[in-house]
């Protein structure tokens, strides 16, 4: 059982974030923003595949405009993502944005920072301070510190100036594409202050090396109990960061959806198709929201003993596989029906499961 972090509760839209919640799972759209229609459909499919908070890109007062007509359809929070343009938070939050991530000193005069500060709270709106480590603010850069130390006076600097304001809505992030200056960086700052924290090594890579750069550096702090909301960056469609998102939390015991699935590696004596059954079965049942785990071994030798925890699962043999349950086998079918046999038991099964 991992004990987390004590962190103060803010909310974007309907899901909350920090203190006893769960750890959410966001992504963020590669859509343009001024494409209502097409937003929509990808906000739709992060949805479906889980997500709990998606974040847009406002670059211009067009983007800014589409968020109103986005926002009435979203059935998912949203967090407007701003840069140095004060005017446009302020657009947003009139139109309808759940939070937003912006860093108040990277937006001019400190009454343009008051504005963004007073439309935040009349609305109920939040605020993310995301301090990135490759884009840090020149005083801070040229500092003879560690980078995460660089990070942490950046983002210490942006509360301090939202707190002066007496904005107290806050939820922070310190990415790095380095994954230990990230877990340094929220280590430290996780013990300082007692805001949410949104995690995320940034610029991760392609699937591949993203998702190992990303479970390595959100698994260990999560494991910490340092995290409340996390985003896995990857270059790849969005829907794969949810995925991630929602493995990673699944496989730390601190979030459950759809099923726990576990294969073995090939070796020698396998006589079957392993590698593309395993896929097979976990895409089949990849959208089975059920608290079950099923497992693809490669032998009937060691299969269903080494996979007896498992609630279901198929162990391989010559051109056909057996089925089990709870580490007995239950079943002999052919190779070509493996897959539908163990479809239609788990289904049987579902009631006693449930």
């Amino acid at each position: 059982m991992i004990n987390r972090r004590k962190s103060k509760q803010i909310s974007i839209g309907n899901i909350k974030i920090g203190g006893e919640a769960p750890v959410s799972v966001q992504s963020m759209c590669n859509t343009d923003t001024r494409d209502v229609e097409k937003t929509l459909d990808q906000i739709g499919k992060l949805a479906a595949a889980g997500c709990e908070i998606v974040r847009l890109a406002v670059l211009n007062k067009e983007a800014a405009a589409a968020i109103k007509d986005i926002v009435k359809k979203s059935p998912v929070p949203l967090v407007a993502d701003i840069h140095f343009d004060y005017r446009l938070a302020i657009q947003c939050i009139e139109n309808g944005i759940h939070a937003l991530r912006i860093n108040p000193g990277n937006i001019g005069k400190r009454e343009h920072t008051i504005k963004v500060v007073e439309a935040a709270k009349s609305h109920n709106i939040p605020i993310r301070i995301g301090i990135n480590a490759g884009s840090l603010e020149k005083e801070f850069a040229a500092l003879d510190l560690p980078l995460e130390d660089k990070m942490i006076k950046s983002a210490m600097r942006h509360i301090e100036i939202l707190e002066d304001l007496n904005f107290y809505d806050i939820k922070l992030s310190l990415k790095s594409s380095d994954v230990m200056t990230t877990i340094r960086a929220y280590q430290k700052v996780s013990e300082m202050i007692d805001y949410p924290l949104h995690l995320g090594v940034t610029e991760a890579g392609t699937l591949k090396m993203g998702l190992i750069k990303s479970s390595i550096g959100l698994g260990t702090l999560l494991s910490q109990g340092i995290g409340d909301t996390i985003r896995v960056s990857l270059t790849e469609n969005p829907v794969e960061e949810v995925e991630a998102g929602f493995g990673i939390l699944k496989s730390l015991g601190l979030r459950q959806r759809g099923i726990n699935f576990i294969s073995c590696p090939t070796c020698g004596r396998t006589q079957i198709d392993l590698i593309g059954l395993a896929k097979q079965v976990e895409e089949r049942f990849k959208n089975l929201d059920l608290p079950i785990t099923i497992a693809v071994m490669g032998c009937p030798v060691n299969g269903p003993g080494e996979a007896k925890h498992a609630d279901f699962g198929i162990a391989g043999a010559i051109k056909e596989g057996y089925i089990f349950k709870k580490g007995e086998i239950i079943a002999r079918v052919p190779e070509s029906d493996l897959i539908n046999s163990l479809e239609n038991i788990i289904m049987e099964s579902y009631s006693s499961v449930k």
